[in-house]
């Protein structure tokens, strides 16, 4: 109880310091429902697919590939490195907040924005026709590991390597859009030449993306996106846990500091 108390009151602070800023949630909106506009017209358009059909693809891979990546991951990265910039880790020592309750913390207030993001991206595809086709108890498992290694990867990379709040853009940036193009968020990977499919095996996005396109658009079940549920379960297990070692080491260095 006493655990829930504080993961409840960090993921409350966190969010009621966006809703303060506004900008974030508004970028964090703005940007998912261009790339979902786009994505869907121009799959209608160069696809010859019918406009429900066109939105019903770009949908997932607007939601897995743009919108959470720069919500959950980018989101997290620039709160750990603000949190070490504005020496707020240094007044929750001096508290009785566990490590767990604020590693936790952090990872329930990106799901958050991460599950209005989902509400908002298809409620606009609902406006063009667009339906879930799948099982939305698989779709919402995928959802979750999505935000799980988007978050573990943000810790990583946000007590690692970025030091400023002017680090996390750039950082991002170099990581992200790579990966996010190879890992079909922008063009879909039937679009590939087979150098690039080949590379995009080893790209998480790509089995996010493929994963989650495979339940909503086609209503494919657990055995038909089998090998691409079994990476990102791995994927997703794997940073949690380096993430959660980074912000253990993260804490280490800052109390002798």
């Amino acid at each position: 109880m006493k655990y829930w108390r504080e993961i409840i009151a960090v993921t409350q602070r966190i969010l009621i310091e966006l809703l303060r800023r506004r900008r974030s949630l508004i970028f964090w909106s703005i940007f998912p429902v261009s790339v979902l506009i786009l994505s869907g017209f121009i799959l209608a358009e160069r696809a010859k697919l019918p406009i429900n059909t066109a939105f019903e693809y770009a949908a997932p891979s607007t939601l897995v590939g743009a919108a959470m990546f720069f919500s959950c991951l980018g989101g997290s990265v620039a709160t750990v490195v603000a949190e070490r910039e504005q020496q707020t880790l240094k007044r929750l020592f001096l508290s009785p907040l566990s490590g767990i309750s604020y590693f936790l913390g952090i990872f329930l207030a990106h799901s958050c924005i991460a599950l209005g993001q989902t509400v908002l991206i298809y409620a606009i595809a609902a406006f063009w026709g667009a339906t879930f086709k799948g099982s939305i108890l698989l779709g919402l498992i995928i959802i979750l590991m999505t935000i799980i290694a988007y978050v573990g990867l943000g810790f990583i990379l946000g007590t690692q390597l970025a030091r400023r709040i002017e680090d996390v853009n750039a950082l991002v940036a170099a990581f992200g859009v790579p990966l996010l193009i190879l890992g079909g968020a922008f063009l879909p990977a039937a679009l590939f030449p087979p150098t690039l499919i080949n590379l995009a095996q080893y790209n998480p996005i790509y089995h996010m993306n493929e994963a989650f396109v495979g339940v909503a658009a086609k209503g494919a079940g657990i055995n038909e996106i089998a090998s691409h549920f079994g990476f990102l379960l791995v994927f997703a297990v794997v940073m949690l846990g380096c993430g959660w070692l980074s912000y253990r080491r993260m804490l280490i260095v800052e109390r002798r500091l």
